[in-house]
């Protein structure tokens, strides 16, 4: 991600962009010259949703372009992904809008173009081809698209990166160089320390070769309302020994997506200099196979003190998070919020692209979907329906990490997780994908930040 692709001064000699509802088209091309006209109908553009048609001067050089919005009823609702094909779609060069946009559309358009503008090329050349730039249009609020998008990026190349080349040492590097970018704090508790005050993490991190962490960072002014963040980091799931088959391995680097998520919303919250005191919490950890491997049956003290007998050594993420939210929520965080890649069934409810929000404050809930609307950065509330935590009863602990049943589990994992938040009221969690399961404009099919930019606004609303 390039912040270049954005100019904020204007120039002459920049190419014009129309963007066209289908409604508008007939009442655009009235205006004009007849070449035009005759052009735009060879091409069979109507403003079909994506569609992008140059318009060739008599030189055969560009000279502006047409962008259809589909069946956009007022540009008040233009969002990121109508501007998500035109960095790349567009010939390389300078362009403006000429449409007039309102202010909060502006700025979905130039996050879109920079979002759109993405690939992950760690492994391999992609062509060199130049992008095409934008004036800003007026009214842009160009430093937090700038950061979004940048904080986006951020997040899918952790996701985007195979477990040989991101495990825990360098999900942790990875927050080391995030905190040293902006003035943070970090520490870094490793391997066996962990054992005495967080011994899930370890439990579950120690049969890896690569050692188990709780990474830990501060930004911001310590008098300032408290937000904390916690990310699920699972560098790879095997499944435990409950080992998963082979097709069920095949999108495991991505169980570390709520780690980059958080530290992507980290990120913008920073960049965008919140008036908060920041704190990250993530336990890195791999679920590998080796002898010293919990098993089922097993019971886990953990760092509240709650015994957990564990019914699943796949049902891994849950157990790594109650130990960060046990800590976390003795902090007296103004706002304790946690993401993970944590159930298939928040899949099978809500499909890859609607993460799964639970809190125990329901208006807390309410505003978050209202922001995740707003932001184009959906969520779903879901309820912690009480009436399910019975079915995680154990008779010889606490608590058991998984049902005896395979309903609701979704809900299930988010009401073990409410057993270790009993002194903060303000707590969300949320159940990401962190994937793009098909192909689109500006989502590419790989990994995904989800819910980065709903949750920044509901931190800046709540919290200043």
């Amino acid at each position: 991600m390039t912040a270049d692709l954005i100019q904020t001064d204007s120039v002459s000699g920049s190419l014009p962009l129309w963007l066209l509802p289908e409604t508008s088209v007939e009442g655009w091309l009235a205006a004009r010259p007849p070449a035009v006209t005759q052009w735009v109908r060879a091409n069979q553009f109507v403003g079909e949703r994506h569609r992008v048609l140059v318009i060739p001067g008599a030189d055969g050089r560009p000279e502006g372009a047409l962008v259809g919005l589909g069946n956009l009823n007022s540009l008040e609702a233009l969002n990121l992904w109508h501007a998500a094909p035109l960095a790349e779609r567009l010939p390389a060069g300078r362009w403006r809008v000429e449409t007039a946009l309102p202010a909060r559309a502006a700025t979905q358009f130039v996050l879109g173009w920079l979002t759109g503008a993405y690939r992950y090329s760690r492994y391999r050349a992609l062509p060199g081809a130049g992008h095409a730039t934008l004036e800003a249009p007026h009214g842009a609020d160009v430093a937090y698209a700038r950061a979004a998008a940048s904080a986006t990026a951020r997040a899918r190349d952790l996701v985007n990166t195979p477990a040989n080349d991101l495990g825990p040492a360098e999900l942790a590097a990875a927050a080391a160089e995030l905190a040293k970018e902006h003035g943070g704090t970090i520490e870094v508790l490793l391997g066996d320390a962990l054992a005495a005050g967080y011994p899930m993490i370890h439990a579950v991190g120690r049969a890896s070769a690569r050692a188990p962490r709780l990474i830990d960072l501060s930004w911001g002014d310590p008098r300032a309302k408290r937000v904390t963040l916690i990310g699920k980091g699972v560098c790879f799931d095997s499944g435990g020994l409950d080992l998963k088959p082979a097709a069920g391995m095949l999108l495991m680097k991505k169980d570390m997506g709520g780690a980059a998520c958080v530290l992507a919303l980290a990120d913008l919250l920073m960049r965008m200099n919140a008036p908060i005191r920041l704190r990250v919490l993530i336990p890195a950890v791999e679920n590998s196979v080796d002898g010293t491997a919990y098993r089922p049956g097993d019971v886990l003290r953990s760092r509240k003190g709650l015994t957990v007998e564990i019914g699943n050594t796949d049902a891994e993420g849950r157990l790594v998070l109650a130990d960060a939210l046990a800590e976390a929520d003795t902090g007296g965080a103004d706002l304790l919020i946690d993401l993970a890649t944590l159930t298939g069934a928040a899949r099978t409810a809500l499909g890859p692209e609607l993460p799964a929000a639970y809190s125990n404050d329901d208006a807390l809930l309410e505003e978050l979907r209202r922001h995740a609307e707003a932001e184009h950065d959906p969520l779903w509330p879901m309820p912690l329906w009480y009436g399910y935590d019975e079915d995680l009863a154990s008779k010889i602990a606490d608590v058991n990490n998984v049902a005896s049943h395979a309903f609701a589990g979704s809900i299930i994992g988010a009401l073990f997780l409410r057993r270790f938040v009993t002194a903060s009221p303000r707590w969300i969690h949320v159940d990401v994908y962190a994937w793009n399961a098909k192909e689109r404009p500006g989502r590419p099919v790989g990994a995904e930040a989800q819910c980065v930019r709903a949750l920044y606004r509901l931190i800046r609303a709540r919290c200043g």
